[in-house]
C-alpha cells in the first residue's frame, strides 16, 4: 500500500539511493561522508579516549587555588608595584593594594604540589595533576571567555571543543550522544548554549543537555499509551517524508540533525534509563561522591553520572560548576570560594579516585579550569576583579604526566611569564591526546578549511607522558 503519493515505501527507499545512503552513514554510522564532507580519523594513535571537562564558570581564584604566591602574603594591603605596568581592570587602571591568599598551601604528594586547604580532597590526588599555571586568553570578559574555552574565539558562531571532538571520533555508542554537557541546576552560564554549540559544524554535532535531577533528559520516556512498536511505525513514515524534504536541501544540516535526533531518542529509550540510573550504584560508592550530602549531592550526581557515561562510549562529557555566577568571587572570595569549593571538591576527587580504581583514568582525560583566573589585587576589600592574563588549568589522566606543574605567572599571579599556555595550546594539546594534528582536523566553510585553533596554537609537548 502506498504511504504518500503512490509511493511505496520500498519505492521510496530505492529511488533514495545514495542521498540516504550518505545521510545514513554519516549520522546514524559515523561513516565516511556528511553532505559531501569527508569525517576525519585520527591522525595517529591517541593517547586519550574520551574527555571530561569540569568546567568552573564564573572564574576560579588560581592565587587561591593553585598557584601560591608569597609575594601576595608579604605586600598584602600596598599598591602594586609600578614594575608590573598599568592594569586595566574592566572599567579602569587597577590601583587596588594587593589581597593575600585567603588560605595557605601546602605541598602535597611525592610530587610535592602545592595547593591550596580550600581544596583538600583534590589535594590527595596531587600526583595525578598536570597543573598548567601559566594558562592565558583574550578577553576579561565572561560570555567573550567562555566562548573561547570553549570555542578557540571570543566571538560566537564557532564549533565547540566537544563538537570537533564528537565530529573527529564519531561516537562509540550509536545509542548514546557522543558529547553530552551537564549544567548547574541555576540560571545557566553567561553567554549560554553557544558555548557547547556546533557553529558551522553540522548541527547534530552540538552538545545534548542531561539534567541531574529526574528525569536526566526531558521528554525521553515514551508517552502513555504509546507502544514501542506503534512508535517505530510513526517514526519510520516520520523518517520518509524527511528524507524525501532532504534530498533537495543537503545542505541544510539541522535537517539533518532533526532526522538523526528522532532515531537517537528513539535509540536513547532502551538504554539511557540504565545508564543514567544511579540506583545501580553501590552505597559505597554513592557516598565517595557526596551523594549522602546535601552540598555535595547535587554536583556529585553529575561527576557520577559522567563516569556511567564515559563507560558507556559517551566522547565528550562537560560539568559546569556555578550558574550565573558562580565563582565569580567580586566582593568577597571567602565566602565565594568556600561555598563553590565545598560544593566540588569531594566530587571531584571522588571522579578521579573512582575512574582510577576502574582502570579508566589511563584513557579518559580530565579537565579543571574556568574561563580565566582572578586578579592578584582586591576590589570591594575582600574580592577580586577578572583576570585573562594568568589563570590555572589543571589536566589528569589521558596521557598527561601526573605530579607535575608547568608554566608560570609573575611573582603576584598577574600575567603568565613562563611557558605560557593560550587557550589556542591548550586545544592543540587535548586534540593531539586524543590522535589528531590540530591543524589536520578542518572542516571547509566560508571558502577554507576551518580549524579550532584558527591559525595558531601548539601541543605543550613537556606534559606529554
Amino acid at each position: 500500500m502506498s504511504i504518500w503519493g503512490g509511493t511505496s515505501r520500498r519505492q521510496f527507499l530505492a529511488r533514495s539511493g545514495s542521498g540516504f545512503g550518505a545521510l545514513a552513514c554519516s549520522l546514524m554510522l559515523a561513516g565516511e561522508s556528511h553532505a559531501g564532507t569527508e569525517i576525519p580519523r585520527p591522525h595517529f594513535t591517541p593517547r586519550a579516549k574520551q574527555v571530561i571537562y569540569l568546567f568552573m564558570h564564573g572564574g576560579p581564584s588560581h592565587v587561591d587555588l593553585f598557584d601560591p604566591k608569597p609575594a601576595l602574603q608579604k605586600y598584602a594591603g600596598q599598591p602594586l608595584p609600578d614594575s608590573f605596568g598599568t592594569v586595566m581592570t574592566r572599567r579602569k587602571v587597577a590601583t587596588n593594594p594587593l589581597l593575600a591568599p585567603i588560605k595557605p598551601f601546602q605541598p602535597h604528594g611525592a610530587s610535592g604540589i602545592e595547593i591550596s586547604d580550600f581544596l583538600p580532597r583534590i589535594a590527595t590526588h596531587a600526583d595525578e595533576l598536570c597543573v598548567l599555571r601559566s594558562c592565558h586568553g583574550d578577553s576579561v570578559n565572561h560570555p567573550q571567555s567562555v566562548y573561547q574555552m570553549n570555542t578557540g574565539s571570543i566571538l560566537t558562531g564557532r564549533p565547540s571543543l566537544g563538537s570537533w571532538v564528537s565530529y573527529g571520533l564519531g561516537s562509540e555508542n550509536r545509542n548514546l550522544p557522543a558529547f553530552v554537557v551537564m549544567l548547574d541546576q541555576g540560571a545557566g552560564i553567561k553567554g549560554g548554549p553557544p558555548a557547547w554549540g556546533s557553529g558551522y559544524l553540522p548541527a547534530t554535532y552540538q552538545g545534548t543537555t542531561v539534567r541531574s535531577e529526574a528525569p536526566p533528559i526531558l521528554h525521553l520516556n515514551r508517552p502513555s499509551g504509546m507502544t514501542e512498536s506503534r512508535q517505530r511505525r510513526m517514526l519510520d513514515f516520520i523518517h520518509e517524508r524527511n528524507l524525501e524534504h532532504w534530498q533537495f536541501r543537503q545542505e541544510e544540516s539541522e535537517l539533518a540533525a532533526r532526522i538523526e535526533s528522532y532515531e537517537l531518542a528513539f535509540r536513547m529509550q532502551s538504554v539511557a534509563p540504565e545508564v543514567l540510573n544511579l540506583e545501580q550504584e553501590t552505597a559505597a560508592t554513592q557516598s565517595l561522591y557526596g551523594l549522602d550530602q546535601k552540598v555535595t549531592r547535587e554536583f556529585g550526581t553529575r561527576c557520577l553520572l559522567a563516569r556511567r557515561m564515559i563507560e558507556n562510549g559517551v566522547r565528550f562529557v562537560q560539568l559546569y560548576s556555578g550558574d550565573t555566577v558562580g565563582w565569580d568571587a567580586h566582593t568577597d572570595v571567602q565566602e565565594n570560594h568556600t561555598r563553590m569549593c565545598r560544593a566540588t571538591d569531594q566530587p571531584v576527587a571522588a571522579l578521579l579516585a573512582d575512574l582510577k580504581q576502574r582502570g579508566l583514568l589511563e584513557d579518559t582525560l580530565v579537565v579543571w579550569g574556568g574561563e580565566f583566573g582572578r586578579m592578584p589585587m582586591s576590589e570591594q576589600g575582600t574580592g577580586r576583579d577578572h583576570n585573562p592574563w594568568g589563570y590555572t588549568v589543571w589536566m589528569a589522566g589521558g596521557g598527561v604526566r601526573g605530579g607535575m606543574v608547568h608554566g608560570a605567572t609573575d611573582e603576584v599571579g598577574l600575567r603568565a611569564v613562563d611557558k605560557p599556555v593560550h587557550v589556542h595550546d591548550l586545544h592543540a594539546t587535548i586534540l593531539h591526546l586524543l590522535g589528531f594534528d590540530h591543524t589536520k582536523l578542518t572542516y571547509y566553510h566560508n571558502g577554507r578549511d576551518q580549524r579550532l585553533t584558527e591559525v595558531d596554537g601548539h601541543v605543550v609537548r613537556e606534559i606529554l607522558a
